[in-house]
Order: C-alpha cells, then sequence, then structure tokens
C-alpha cells in the first residue's frame, strides 16, 4: 500500500494530537476527548461470495469463493472533528480457480476479486451546521455512481485519496467538490493485469437544485486524469482521462420515477486519444398491479472511434450484471431494458432484461437476463442469490453464464 500524499495520515495525527491538547482540562482529564472516544463506534462485517462464470471460449469455468472481513472504527465529535479507519481483508476459501487479474490463472474467467489486506478508508472530517468536509482515504460516490462510484459489489471496493467538500447554500441548493489525486481500485491491493491504482490529478464537482418538492435537477462535471505506469500499455492507464460535463432530472409524477440524463465527454490529461462522444439516459418507472415497473434506454455513445467511457463509475449496476460493458465499445453501446421487482413476505425478488447493439453501427451485440432473490434474514445476516445470462448476436462477444451466492453478516 503506497502512503497518502504528503502522508495525510501523519497530519491527521497531529490534528487529533492538536484538539486533545486544546481540550485537556486543569485537572489533567480530557473530557472532551473522552467523550468523543465514548460516542465512537466499531464495526464488523462479513462478506462471503461464491461466484461461478461459464464463459464461451475459455476451457475451463470459474468458482470464485471468497470472504471479505471488514473492522471500521469511528470516533464521536470533537469541536466539529472526527475520524474514521477501515480495513479489508479478502481470503480465498478453497482453491482459487478464478481469474483474479493478478494470481496468472488465465485458463479460467475473470472474477476481479484478488486477495489481500487493505487499508479501505483512513480520513479526517468535519462537520458544521451547512458545510462539512474529509481529508484522507474515502469512498466517494456521487448520484447513481454512473460516473464515480465506490463498487462496493466487489469485494475490495474501490476508494479515493484526497479531499471532499460539501456546501448547503440555501435549503434547496447544495454543492459537493473532491479533488483525489489517487484511486485504489477493485483490482488491488496488488498490480496484476490490471494496475491496483491509478495516480493523477482528479476534480469532481455536483450542484444540485431541488425545484419543487420531489423534482431535483443536478449539474456536474467530472475532470479524470491518469498518469503514465511504465509496466502499462495507454489503454489501461492514460486513454482513461476525460472530461465530462452533464444535467441530469430526477422526480416523481402522477405516481412514476422518471431519471433523465445527458452528458458531453472529450478526452484530457495526457490522453493519445481525440474525440468527443455523448450519453443519454432516460428510464421512467412505477406500481402496476402491485409489481415494480422499470423501463430505460441508456445510450454511451461513440465519436471519432471512441465510446463515452466511466471508467470510476459503479459498473455493476449498468448495462447488465454479466459485466460485459465494462468498457465501452468503439462504436458506442445501446441499452434497452425492462425489469420488475415484487416482494414474497421478507423475500425481495427482481428480474431485469436488456437489449444491447452498437450506438454507431448497425451491429446487434446480444440481450440478457438478471434475476436476482434476497433475504434480509434479520438485521444483522442477509443473503441472496443472483443469475446473469448474457447471450451473444455476432462474434464481438461471447454467451456467458454467472452465479452468486452471497453470504452477509453485519455487527
Amino acid at each position: 500500500m503506497k502512503p497518502m500524499k504528503n502522508d495525510g495520515r501523519v497530519l491527521c495525527g497531529f490534528l487529533l494530537a492538536y484538539f486533545a491538547a486544546s481540550s485537556w482540562g486543569a485537572d489533567g482529564i480530557n473530557t472532551s476527548l473522552a467523550d468523543a472516544v465514548r460516542a465512537g463506534s466499531v464495526g464488523l462485517d462479513f462478506r462471503y461470495r461464491f461466484e461461478g462464470v461459464d464463459q464461451d471460449g475459455i476451457d475451463k469455468d470459474a468458482e470464485a469463493s471468497t470472504l471479505r472481513s471488514r473492522i471500521t472504527a469511528q470516533s464521536g465529535s470533537l469541536h466539529g472533528f472526527s475520524v474514521l479507519g477501515e480495513v479489508d481483508n479478502i481470503t480465498v476459501i478453497g482453491s482459487d480457480k478464478y481469474n483474479s487479474t493478478e494470481n496468472g490463472k488465465t485458463q479460467y474467467p475473470v472474477v476481479a476479486d484478488p486477495s489481500g489486506t487493505e487499508v479501505n478508508q483512513v480520513y479526517l472530517k468535519y462537520a458544521a451546521d451547512s458545510a462539512s468536509g474529509i481529508y484522507g482515504r474515502q469512498r466517494i460516490n456521487y448520484s447513481n455512481q454512473r460516473f464515480v462510484g465506490g463498487v462496493a459489489w466487489r469485494q475490495n471496493e474501490q476508494t479515493f485519496d484526497g479531499f471532499r467538500v460539501n456546501w448547503q447554500i440555501v435549503d434547496s441548493v447544495s454543492l459537493d467538490y473532491s479533488y483525489t489525486y489517487r484511486v485504489h481500485r477493485v483490482f488491488g491491493p496488488d498490480d496484476g493485469t490490471f494496475p491496483a491504482e491509478w495516480d493523477g490529478d482528479n476534480h469532481f464537482v455536483y450542484a444540485d437544485w431541488t425545484v419543487a418538492e420531489g423534482h431535483n435537477i443536478g449539474a456536474f462535471g467530472y475532470y479524470i486524469d491518469v498518469d503514465s505506469q511504465h509496466d502499462y500499455p495507454a489503454a489501461k492507464t492514460v486513454n482513461n482521462a476525460s472530461e465530462s460535463w452533464g444535467l441530469e432530472y430526477v422526480g416523481k409524477l402522477s405516481g412514476l420515477n422518471l431519471r433523465a440524463a445527458w452528458a458531453t465527454q472529450q478526452d484530457a490529461g495526457d490522453s493519445e486519444l481525440n474525440y468527443d462522444a455523448n450519453y443519454y439516459l432516460l428510464e421512467i418507472g412505477g406500481k402496476v398491479a402491485g409489481l415494480g415497473v422499470k423501463a430505460g434506454y441508456e445510450v454511451l455513445a461513440a465519436g471519432d472511434g471512441t465510446g463515452f467511457a466511466t471508467p470510476l463509475a459503479t459498473l455493476h449496476k449498468f448495462q447488465g450484471w454479466a459485466d460485459k460493458f465494462l468498457t465501452t465499445p468503439v462504436d458506442g453501446v445501446e441499452d434497452l431494458y425492462l425489469g420488475v421487482d415484487t416482494a414474497l413476505g421478507p423475500l425481495k425478488l427482481s428480474a431485469i432484461y436488456h437489449n444491447f447493439q452498437a450506438e454507431d453501427s448497425s451491429e446487434d451485440f446480444g440481450d440478457e437476463i438478471d434475476l436476482a432473490a434476497t433475504w434480509p434474514v434479520n438485521e444483522y445476516f442477509t443473503t441472496e442469490l443472483k443469475f446473469a445470462g448474457f447471450s451473444a448476436d455476432g462474434n464481438r462477444y461471447t454467451d456467458t453464464n454467472k452465479l452468486w451466492l452471497t453470504l452477509q453478516f453485519s455487527i
């Protein structure tokens, strides 16, 4: 694990020491610091997952059996300041019959859950009435995570080194800005087929305006800069640099849930690419005969032979759980989808159908069906069974089936 730039952990320590000293009472007992410690919390989370992958073109099926163990410690507030530390360990249960991207087992399909131990988060936070700020290693999620997210689905979460500030300008308008200089990716903690970390100067800004009750408009800008790493080609490093600007609407109208978005993107930083591409989304959902129903149309368009890219997104949430489009095709991708969900007592059921086509050519990529059953046994223990089946059209992609069993215990 690389140290945070300018050793932010040391800075956090000095600041805590300063506030502790400033609170020291005449009787030698630091009551303010003691109160902050007593108001803190420690959490444990254990997530076991089996992921099986059957992918055409690869002789062996992947069988990934992993356990993520997480401990999180958070202090109470001291003069508005608090600290948080979180450590993750990912352990392979049994033999690793899968390509983790760093174990070299390329005879199996990829399941991007490498084993290892890493500091997932460690930060200093300040909170006031209308503003807050965080400095250190942290989870960053913007909006629905289509552009920037923590990828919580994978066992090794994506986190960021840097600072983030939020300002509630007025009751209806807020502004959020982040600067990060290192991204700890899901492929870590060690380098493998993909870099475990990306260094670079990244700027994320999001303004949210509550136009009326149930109607929000967001304006955003995401500048992603990825430094060159000589052990990796540009496609895995600098060519992921981009600059995106856009608008989105989220609201409710006559019992319908609505979401619409548009964005434009171009190359940035040291990227070797030269392109302009657009993004569109329209989604509508509601209740029909007791079922939750949604339909959507999402387009990551192509420009100058390059597809609109979202390399820092929580990609598993979008374009099907089989993860066939983690990298946008050079001729873009259109995703037309329909989903339904319901509940049988505590059991939550969902199904989503996707149809994928190229945006800038006539090629059909394929269809996918995603199924999930989630059972929150109690407030501490949850189980989930998921399936994704992708059927390819043409030769660009391959038929892929994935099955997951997840058992999660949190206290």
